[in-house]
């Protein structure tokens, strides 16, 4: 459209000086307040500023501020007229429920469409006020307020209970099977904590057999549901455990197969933190645990075959059935600890010395017979442990299905295509980065996340862990890469290009066909401004996020403050900035009207893997081409990603077969 011609509608702002307007006459009369005034001229330019559209529009329609904040008191929804002299004059812009009520009244008085106003604000977010959110905890108020449409406070209470349920169940927890007992289970804090380090600790004393075969070993109660340190004994063994299993070289005289990295043994260090709580927990608490004294948790219950069937059991009665979970652990923890030449457990006699009888779990004779022959001891476990895994995996049932979050990407023709929503609804919301830099620059990380995982198809930690070199810097060797296990983002020169290189030792298969020892190298193009976005995230955006504490050079850092430890984000971190994205951009909220795709449920960055695999089985029905979307293999494409049923694949073959129609 063309600028406005006349006079009157001249680019100007509004002043507060509060002169009368007199003739020669007196005062003017005070005119009717017009419903809906007419327009001077439907010729405009729409500018993309909120404070330009509000001041146009109030000109192109004969109007002052006075006279609109006029039209307002009469709605009974008034706000100060010096508020409305700082909206037109840029100082200010509307954030709470009034000041967006308002700006939805002055839409209807120009007849502009629904939204208008508020697609222009600097800030998207906003902050709701009123009875129903101020009960609420802080914690949950800041959760929920993005989630909640502008008029929430003007809704009936039963209308602001199904909102809130909604969200609640739909964004906030995720509404699967899954997730509400993951939820649950939570909130149970009865593990066991084991120290970290990599210095051996000193075993506990030893108590005679004489002393010990005569305890009763009865179950202790009342004791209270939290998270433990565990006992000075119990923490060495377990120390033990993991520098066997994770040092370069291991223990002399000891041997050992396979090597554990840094998450692998804090995921069974977690594992084992929860077994041995289950164990100590008080058997009339919400957990029912066993009520074993915590002198008497020691890793040589791993080798007795009545503590695992109790620990089997009390799983199976917690979640209602068994999973795979339970017979991967037996095989890793159980059979492997006790295995011949190899097993941790059959390497470590010494610790027959600390067992003791226990109620309902182990006798004297079980002590007895493994001081006697720990050998043998370790022999039997590891044969009951393999017959207990045959028949979990028998039985097993899913509990967790993988592809159920992203279910209405994956049915999509194009699942990639779909989730490419969430990133532009990401950027449709991202505010004005000169008026609120750190709200920005967080939409363009969360913005970046996406698109590189789009593009890479990386597992989490090789994305998080990414490293980065600015353009005109010197790429980090990849020798050197490979060392630090981490991939790099860099500007080639010769290619004119971003690239992401990451060695093959970087990744969870590196002994995967795929690599054969060769490094991960992927040239980022440049569409969709996506060389823009990296630019200006590392150029601005990071000294925004970081906010002057020290760089640890990898691309994605967090948002820091004062209780901020480090930049980097670990594996949580960084599975809940994706999901709050998600939860933001990606779920489709019918009461506000924003988000992507109807039916998506909150997820993290591996569902990212299922989108790539399932998007080139669509479109090439090959499991191989499938594989190097993500770096793996086509059987681990067919047994774990990739969402591809009979339909998909005979509509595929359909395209081939119905071109003979068509000629």
């Amino acid at each position: 459209m063309s600028k406005l011609k006349s006079a009157g509608d001249a680019p100007t702002k509004f002043s507060s000086t509060k002169g009368k307007l007199r003739g020669r006459r007196g005062p003017y009369k005070t005119k009717p307040v017009i419903t809906h005034p007419e327009p001077l001229s439907e010729d405009w330019d729409d500018p993309a500023d909120f404070d330009e559209a509000l001041a146009l529009h109030i000109r192109r329609h004969g109007e002052n501020i006075c006279r609109l904040h006029k039209a307002l008191a009469l709605t009974g929804d008034t706000v100060d007229r010096r508020t409305l002299y700082d909206w037109v004059n840029g100082v200010l812009a509307p954030r709470s429920a009034k000041g967006l009520r308002v700006l939805a009244f002055i839409e209807r008085r120009y007849r502009l469409p629904d939204g208008y106003f508020r697609s222009k604000l600097p800030h998207p977010g906003r902050q709701l006020s009123g009875k129903t959110l101020k009960r609420m905890p802080v914690a949950e108020r800041r959760r929920l307020t993005w989630h909640l449409p502008d008029d929430f406070e003007q809704l009936t209470r039963v209308r602001q209970e199904e909102v809130l349920d909604w969200v609640r169940s739909v964004i906030i927890a995720g509404s699967t099977e899954y997730r509400r007992y993951h939820a649950a289970s939570v909130q149970q804090r009865f593990s066991v904590r084991f120290s970290e380090g990599s210095v051996a600790l000193p075993f506990a004393p030893v108590t005679p057999l004489a002393e010990r075969l005569v305890e009763t070993g009865q179950c202790e109660r009342g004791r209270n549901l939290m998270t433990h340190p565990a006992p000075a004994g119990l923490d060495a063994e377990a120390r033990d455990l993991l520098l066997f299993k994770t040092s370069t070289l291991t223990t002399r005289g000891r041997s050992r197969s396979g090597v554990w990295n840094a998450e692998t043994a804090a995921q069974k260090a977690e594992h084992l933190g929860l077994l041995f709580g289950a164990l100590a927990a008080s058997p009339d608490s919400e957990v029912h645990g066993h009520g074993v004294p915590m002198r008497s948790l020691t890793f040589a219950l791993l080798a007795v075959p009545a503590v695992w069937d109790w620990y089997l059991n009390w799983r199976e009665q917690r979640r209602g059935f068994f999973t795979q979970w339970e017979g991967e652990m037996l095989v890793t923890l159980g059979a492997g600890l006790t295995r011949r030449e190899a097993g941790w457990l059959r390497q470590s006699p010494r610790l027959a010395d600390y067992l003791r009888p226990i109620e309902g779990l182990v006798t004297p004779q079980d002590v007895q017979a493994a001081h006697d022959d720990w050998d043998g001891f370790c022999e039997a476990m590891h044969r009951h442990a393999l017959v207990r895994a045959r028949e979990i995996r028998r039985v097993a049932r899913v509990h967790r299905d993988p592809f159920e979050p992203v279910l209405p990407i994956l049915e999509a023709d194009s699942p990639l295509s779909e989730y490419r929503k969430i990133t532009e609804e990401v950027r449709r919301w991202r505010p004005d980065r000169k008026r609120f830099a750190v709200a920005a620059a967080e939409a363009t990380r969360a913005f970046l996340m996406l698109r590189l995982g789009l593009h890479l198809g990386l597992r989490q930690k090789n994305l998080r862990q990414m490293l980065f070199r600015p353009k005109g810097e010197t790429p980090t060797p990849e020798r050197q890469l490979a060392l630090l296990k981490r991939g790099e983002l860099r500007w080639s020169a010769r290619d004119e290009a971003w690239e992401v290189l990451v060695p093959a030792a970087a990744f969870k298969n590196a002994g995967s066909t795929f690599f054969r020892k060769n490094p991960f190298r992927l040239l980022l193009p440049d569409l969709g401004d996506l060389y823009v976005e990296i630019e200006t995230y590392i150029e601005k955006d990071r000294k925004v996020l970081l906010r002057r504490h020290a760089d640890p050079g990898t691309f994605f850092i967090k948002t820091m403050s004062t209780r901020s430890a480090s930049p980097e984000y670990n594996q949580s971190s960084f599975y809940d900035a994706w999901r709050s994205t998600i939860q933001r951009h990606g779920i489709y909220n019918p009461y506000t009207k924003r988000g992507a795709i109807v039916g998506l449920l909150p997820h993290g960055p591996h569902n990212v893997r299922d989108v790539l695999a399932t998007h080139v089985l669509k479109q090439t029905g090959s499991h191989e081409q499938a594989s190097y979307a993500i770096q793996d293999t086509p059987e681990t494409i067919a047994a774990h990603y990739g969402r591809f049923l009979p339909h998909d694949k005979s509509a595929l073959a359909a395209q081939v077969l119905n071109k003979v129609w068509a000629t």
